[in-house]
């Protein structure tokens, strides 16, 4: 089998953060499961936050750690290395944190894909870390039925700098870093329907870092943070206002959108994982119609970082996106108010 011919999303039956477990399922799971208290577990899976914390014996200093890993979400071998590293590597950007270690995972099938298949995934991998200042150390492989990849992730920050998905205050402006819709154009790929002016839209927005997280982990006036990935901006926004104790308005108007993803939705290119976060999550957000229901459930891989921030502090988080070359998401797509009782946390206005 010639390499460059291979299509990587044939070998798996569900692409990227899509594949993830339906968050129904994955609580049936963990039910029960939470740890006891731990003075040095400053963050563990009792929050549902983007990585565990844990305080080193230096009191101002934390490790983050996290894992992360998927099947092709495109073809190409060595992009979809770069997509699952970066993915993962987002994590720790989300805790306010810098990346310093990774370990790979990689499950092959060995009978339908050549080791050099997995050598371009693994230098994809390896090539994000690098542009992340990140060590790629070492890993662990096996032989699977579907190819899958993806990293352990180890990073630092002071304790100070921490963001969690708790933290978020009434009064604060919702910022989102990168658009809505990659799961509906990998989806379109997928089923051969995107359109040549689309070619690479989603691969770029999904290759785009998200350092910003580390200086945005420095101000004060950043008071949540997430990233936005398999459970869509709904499941991670719920998240969020759960946590803090708070509810979210956010305007239709101000999301940032890849382009035309009515058409995907007509063409039939909604992913498994929508339907899945529908379920999960309807009951948190006030009813909503087509095409915005696919379109704010649909799972992000690689998405863009969830930021909650005083008004007060806009200008030092527009001057962060201006140095990051992302000023264009430098504008509100809602805010946070007081929780209602008896009443869904998300509400969407026009």
């Amino acid at each position: 089998m010639e390499e460059t011919r291979v299509r990587l999303t044939e070998f798996s039956h569900g692409a990227g953060c899509g594949c993830k477990l339906s968050p129904k399922v994955l609580g049936e799971i963990l039910h029960g499961q939470i740890q006891a208290p731990e003075a040095r577990l400053l963050v563990g899976n009792d929050a549902r936050d983007d990585a565990a914390v844990w305080l080193l014996e230096r009191e101002d200093e934390t490790l983050i750690a996290t894992i992360d890993f998927f099947m092709p979400v495109v073809d190409d071998p060595f992009d979809f290395g770069r997509i699952a590293a970066a993915n993962a590597i987002s994590d720790v950007y989300a805790m306010g944190g810098r990346p310093n270690l990774a370990l790979a995972v990689l499950g092959w099938p060995l009978a339908k894909l050549s080791p050099g298949i997995a050598r371009r995934v693994v230098e994809g991998g390896r090539a994000v870390c690098a542009q992340a200042g990140c060590v790629l150390a070492g890993g662990h492989s096996i032989d699977a039925p579907e190819p899958m990849f993806g990293l352990s992730v180890c990073g630092t920050a002071p304790r100070a700098h921490i963001k969690t998905n708790r933290g978020g205050k009434a009064g604060d402006l919702l910022f989102l870093t990168k658009p809505l819709g990659i799961g509906l154009y990998t989806t379109a790929e997928k089923k051969q329907c995107l359109k040549p002016e689309h070619t690479g839209r989603a691969v770029e927005a999904m290759l785009r870092l998200n350092k910003p997280g580390v200086d945005l982990g420095r101000d004060s006036g950043v008071h949540a943070l997430t990233d936005v990935t398999g459970f869509g901006l709904v499941g991670h926004l719920s998240e969020l206002c759960l946590g803090s104790g708070v509810a979210a308005r956010v305007k239709r108007s101000a999301l940032p959108l890849l382009p035309d993803l009515e058409f995907y939705i007509g063409a039939g290119a909604v992913p498994g994982g929508t339907g899945r976060n529908r379920d999960a999550y309807q009951h948190l957000v006030e009813p909503l119609e087509e095409p915005w229901s696919s379109i704010v459930f649909d799972p992000q891989t690689s998405g863009g970082l969830l930021v909650a921030c005083a008004p007060e502090a806009v200008p030092a988080l527009e001057a962060v996106f201006q140095l990051h070359e992302i000023g264009e998401f430098a504008s509100p797509i809602g805010e946070l108010v007081p929780a209602e009782e008896g009443r869904p946390p998300i509400r969407f206005l026009p």
